[in-house]
């Protein structure tokens, strides 16, 4: 079982130029640092998720990692010390909308300040000084956890040593103003004039509703089948699954979060990556789809790239839920110095990582 801990750093000056008072980011932590700070690895969540991935079973929509990292496992927790964070801007504990602005008193909601991914790193960055980090054996993550891996490469490349990027890509490959599409259709609701008044709840049915809808396009149905057989009991599952996520989840991190996705792109940096980089996508991931290899493979500084393509059902689940089918590549990759890593390439016939 990971750690839950919480760390305050110093003052955050933004992209933007705005400067986020004294963020919090909250974190759990596996696993000890060793000597000389160099066994750590970053393990990093998606959009609407957190630092329980980690755990077994956990309400996460990108699939929980429990059975890719811990004692004996691929991130083993017996050789390396895993940190994972929750984003600022997020709403598992970390500095984002719901928390109280110390400098009005009041709870930031609609005024919390744009971020950038560049912005959640350099929070992130803050933290693992704190913590005595001085290399990372690997940054990984899943979805935005993979925006955020590739971030991580291109702004502190003297630090990561491996990247794992699962089911996302160096750029955000959806439809432009999304953020505001979201603004818009949670500020049509009945429930936001008294929502931004200050009734948390006032939001829950409009964030079941979205959870649900975004579950389902996810892949939430084959992931939950083979425990799940009957329909109408997956249904109420997911029901079940949607609200709880809406319990917790502050609806303007839809927002902070997708407006930082939507102005994330590292393709024009992928050169200065100095770390091998494992990218694993999946089948039938509706979200991030397989044909995104095509298009990574043809950028420069790719050359350092191991592809990965998992044949599941479960969609942007996939690196979760089906983590056996690329376990032992990921293994492999964690095990073999980095310097010593024979990239593979982007062989979408053959997709087993060549060492």
């Amino acid at each position: 079982m990971s750690e839950l801990h919480t760390f305050t750093g110093p003052d955050l000056r933004l992209a933007s130029g705005k400067v986020l008072a004294e963020p919090t980011t909250a974190y759990r932590s596996m696993g000890r640092l060793n000597a000389d700070g160099s066994n750590a690895v970053l393990v990093l969540h998606g959009y609407t998720t957190g630092p329980t991935m980690l755990e077994s079973g956990a309400n996460v929509a990108e699939g929980s990692w429990a059975e890719l990292v811990g004692p004996g496992k691929p991130i083993d927790t017996d050789r390396h010390f895993v940190v994972c964070p929750n984003m600022i801007g997020s709403s598992y504990g970390s500095t984002g909308p719901g928390s109280i602005d110390p400098g009005t008193g009041a709870r930031y909601g609609t005024a919390f300040p744009d971020l950038t991914v560049a912005d959640i790193v350099a929070a992130q960055k803050a933290l693992l000084d704190a913590l005595g980090v001085r290399k990372l054996a690997a940054v990984t993550g899943p979805s935005f956890g993979a925006y955020q891996s590739f971030q991580w490469a291109v702004q502190y490349p003297e630090m990561v040593e491996r990247v794992v990027a699962a089911v996302g890509a160096p750029w955000h490959p959806g439809a432009p103003g999304m953020a505001d599409a979201v603004l818009a259709d949670l500020s049509a609701d009945p429930g936001w004039p008294a929502w931004c008044a200050g009734e948390r709840q006032a939001m829950f049915a409009k964030l079941t509703a979205m959870r649900t809808a975004t579950l389902t396009r996810y892949g939430v149905d084959a992931e939950l089948a083979p425990r799940i057989p009957d329909p109408a009991a997956r249904a109420v599952e997911v029901a079940l699954l949607a609200r709880e996520w809406a319990a917790e989840f502050d609806p303007m991190s839809l927002v902070v979060l997708m407006r930082a996705a939507e102005a994330f792109d590292v393709r024009a940096q992928l050169d200065t990556i100095r770390a091998p980089v494992l990218y694993v996508l999946s089948r039938t991931d509706e979200v991030f789809s397989p044909a995104l290899a095509r298009q990574v493979a043809q950028l420069p500084g790719t050359d350092g790239f191991s592809y990965v393509e998992l044949d599941s059902e479960k969609g942007h689940f996939a690196s979760g839920a089906d983590a056996a089918l690329w376990a032992e590549d990921l293994r492999r990759f964690m095990n073999t110095e980095a310097d010593a890593w024979v990239a593979a390439g982007f062989d979408t016939h053959n997709t087993e990582v060549a060492a």
